[in-house]
């Protein structure tokens, strides 16, 4: 499991370590780990042409030592100093012992366009709201130029705790970060501010702290993943109800139940006005005309995607005691009362917007402050609530606790009756018996897996997606 911490725990992760050490030690671990990096991405050091921005943080010490070790193995580095009475005194010395420079206050642009790397140093993990007036300019001369860009840590200008970029930040096409990940470098809009991650162990002891984020890799969604043993048969694997769609949206319905059956439950039970179209498809579907309430055993139900204005299932869904996912339409029809009221599980599947119209704000807000929305979500109505997205979040009920954190997705997947496909995979897996975060962090796993599989870089369909599902699995299982 990838994980990454706040701000605050790194720094007292760092503060412990620092007793321990030298005095200096863990920057020039830092310092090593970051030119490593640039010399890697060089390829080759003699000769090369290195800009440093440096602030007056520990970031621009790192960048300021790291460069003089560069500068000892034969490139040309210059810093430029935003602030040079504040600059990290013993880095400066280093660098110009090791044969580097600082440029002149009128020369820096010339120098940046003529580096081969620049090294982003300006602001530490604790910056907020953007680069300072002064930076802005620097940011945007490493943007235009034909160097390629480092960050140190974290890029400069985005909020290391949320992932917020609120004014101008630097692009960065590889981001070195230190000791552990960084929520900003694993949620969007950061994200992609971050490039290339690489992670170098300063030896911060991080493993008794919880998490902010948490990033399932294969091994970790292959050890959740429901498999049959000898004596299962299809109850005891699990059986999932779908009430979905409508006269108007019967392929949700009929998408809901594609990700179902492929999900892991023993089998699948459909309620709803589309009955016809789903048994035309997936004969193996048990449906029923007599309401969620009369529908048989059932061990988790999914309810919204494609039920238009049906107030009534939903409500009647809600009611359920048994774990219950909501999206779509259902988001909306869905007494927000009754959600916080229920004592079984629940997991709410938003995109942004629908995010947006729940907590009562502008999709822009939710899309700028991806984490922070999912967490208002889970506290507002008491449930596991997966924010879809570039990075889809699933918050625990409540708010509290490790978000994870998926990107394995594609924009090829945002297309129509794509999530209808994930809420019938993640019910299903509901039913299996997984809890609503990790119902909800494997299915996105595995969505974004089958979409990037069946893509290839070229557009896909939702029913593609459904179909490249076992793939995905298999892909996964095979890491576990």
């Amino acid at each position: 499991m990838r994980t990454a911490y706040t701000v605050e725990t790194v720094r007292t992760a760092e503060r412990e370590l620092m007793a321990r050490l030298p005095e200096g030690a863990l920057m020039q671990r830092a310092a090593a780990g970051l030119a490593a990096a640039c010399a890697g991405l060089l390829g080759r050091v003699y000769g090369s042409r290195i800009v440093l921005l440096v602030g007056s943080g520990d970031n621009g010490g790192d960048a300021l030592y790291a460069g003089a070790r560069l500068a000892r193995r034969g490139a040309g580095v210059t810093a430029v100093l935003l602030n040079p009475d504040r600059a990290h005194a013993g880095g400066l010395a280093a660098l110009r012992r090791a044969g580097g420079t600082v440029t002149d206050a009128g020369q820096w642009e010339a120098a940046v366009e003529r580096a081969d790397l620049v090294v982003d140093g300006i602001v530490g993990i604790g910056g907020k709201g953007g680069l300072r007036a002064e930076a802005v300019p620097l940011a945007a001369a490493a943007r235009r130029a034909r160097a390629a860009v480092v960050a140190v840590d974290l890029p400069s200008g985005v909020d290391a705790d949320t992932g917020e970029v609120r004014g101008a930040a630097v692009r960065a096409d590889l981001t070195v970060t230190f000791g552990t990940h960084k929520p900003a470098l694993l949620v969007d809009p950061a994200r992609e501010y971050a490039g290339t991650v690489r992670l170098v162990d300063i030896g911060l002891e991080l493993r008794h702290r919880t998490p902010e984020l948490e990033a399932p890799q294969h091994a970790d969604v292959a050890r959740l993943l429901p498999a049959p043993g000898a004596e299962s048969d299809k109850y005891r694997r699990g059986v999932v109800g779908i009430a979905a769609g409508s006269a108007r949206y019967p392929g949700a319905a009929v998408l809901a139940v594609s990700g179902a059956l492929r999900g892991g439950a023993g089998a699948v039970r459909y309620v709803g006005p589309a009955k016809d179209a789903v048994i035309a498809r997936y004969p193996e579907t048990l449906v029923s005309d007599r309401g969620p309430r009369k529908a048989g055993r059932v061990q988790a139900w999914v309810t919204g995607p494609g039920a238009g204005d049906d107030a009534a299932t939903v409500a009647e869904v809600v009611r359920e005691e048994v774990p219950v996912l909501i999206d779509a339409d259902g988001l909306r029809l869905a007494e927000p009362a009754a959600v916080r009221a229920r004592t079984a599980p629940t997991l709410l599947t938003p995109h942004a917007g629908e995010a947006a119209a729940l907590l009562g704000v502008d999709r822009e807000e939710v899309e700028s402050a991806r984490l922070t929305a999912v967490r208002e979500l889970a506290a507002r109505y008491g449930a596991a609530v997966l924010l879809k997205g570039s990075t889809t979040l699933v918050a625990p009920a409540g708010g509290r606790g490790a978000v994870r954190v998926n990107a394995t997705g594609t924009p090829w997947l945002a297309t129509a009756g794509s999530g209808d496909v994930l809420s019938g995979l993640a019910g299903s897996l509901l039913a299996a018996g997984l809890t609503a975060v990790d119902a909800g962090s494997c299915a996105a796993y595995l969505h974004g897996l089958a979409g990037r599989l069946t893509a290839h870089g070229a557009p896909v369909s939702a029913q593609n997606v459904a179909d490249g599902i076992p793939q995905a699995w298999r892909d996964v299982s095979r890491a576990g």
